[in-house]
């Protein structure tokens, strides 16, 4: 039987100080930094919260007050370590995916949502700030997980947004994340969509798939365990995709509408020549918050 850790007159009892939360804590973070996981202190707190079911604050309480885990917790939270230091997403492990001020439903089959993916949609959503619209029209193309379609269902006022994604393995965390917000979600081809819907978007933002066939990530988390067809835009350069999605959200937008795509560092150019192309206007690039060139956006004639 496991030793009982439950606190008696505010003291714990006998077999506490193993289980302890800042010392599970310190060999949490130097068992993920020597499996080289980028991230040890922050991955080790958000797995001791999820285990715990608090928020990061109350475990700064807790460990500050010398509190412990109790034996079950402490076995779960050592066997979450143990599968975070083989470099398996920290988001598989909780089923979860922080984005922007949104909590989405994440796991194997699906895109895990990354911290660069928010500056763009604030380039977005800073558009249709500034043209006061009253009830923007807005669509989230190759939309995964649907942070994207989530985000500007919750932050821009009044809009109808659309999210559409092709995979049948991510297509139900598209509509678990997207479909209790009102978001309109369509499981089909991103390049193919309704006529219906041409000519009504005030703003097309989209994270395609854009990495060319011999780039391969070099982290073992995006390597391994994120799903290729959402990682790969086909082409040698990995930009057949993208075109295919320019072309869609010009069909997409009313005149004056814009269009948000996401792209790597080094393809900054070629995404403004492929918007060029396609016949948009007002090119612009845009960094993330690490300072590298993140999207590009067009406006519609």
């Amino acid at each position: 039987m496991a030793p009982d850790i439950s606190t008696v007159g505010g003291a714990p009892s006998q077999g506490a100080s193993a289980f302890q939360i800042a010392a599970l804590r310190r060999a949490g973070i130097a068992q993920l930094a020597a499996a080289s996981v980028p991230s040890p202190m922050a991955d080790v707190d958000l797995l001791a919260c999820f285990v715990l079911g608090i928020e990061r604050a109350e475990l700064k309480l807790r460990e500050l007050r010398g509190e412990s885990f109790s034996a079950f917790e402490a076995a779960k939270f050592n066997d979450l370590l143990a599968a975070r230091a083989t470099r398996i997403p920290l988001q598989h492990l909780t089923g979860q995916g922080y984005f922007r001020y949104l909590t989405l439903k994440v796991g194997p089959g699906v895109f895990s949502p990354r911290p660069e993916t928010e500056s763009v949609v604030q380039v977005g959503l800073d558009f249709l700030a500034e043209q006061r619209l009253e009830n923007p029209r807005c669509v989230d193309l190759c939309s995964g997980s649907g942070a994207i379609a989530a985000a500007l269902a919750t932050e821009a006022k009044n809009s109808t947004v659309w999210a559409v994604e092709l995979s049948d393995d991510a297509i139900g965390y598209t509509r678990a994340n997207c479909e209790p917000l009102g978001v309109k979600v369509l499981h089909q081809d991103a390049a193919d969509l309704p006529a219906a819907l041409e000519g009504t978007m005030d703003l097309v933002v989209s994270n395609p798939p854009y990495i060319p066939p011999n780039a391969v990530p070099r982290e073992p988390e995006v390597r391994e365990h994120d799903p290729q067809m959402a990682l790969y835009g086909l082409g040698e350069d990995g930009l057949q995709i993208p075109r295919a999605i320019t072309a869609q959200a010009m069909r997409l937008l009313r005149p004056g509408g814009l269009f948000v795509m996401e792209h790597a560092e080094v393809q900054e150019h070629s995404a403004a020549q492929l918007l060029r192309d396609a016949g948009f206007i007002s090119i612009a690039g845009h960094q993330d918050l690490t300072g590298r060139a993140r999207s590009t956006s067009g406006m519609a004639p």
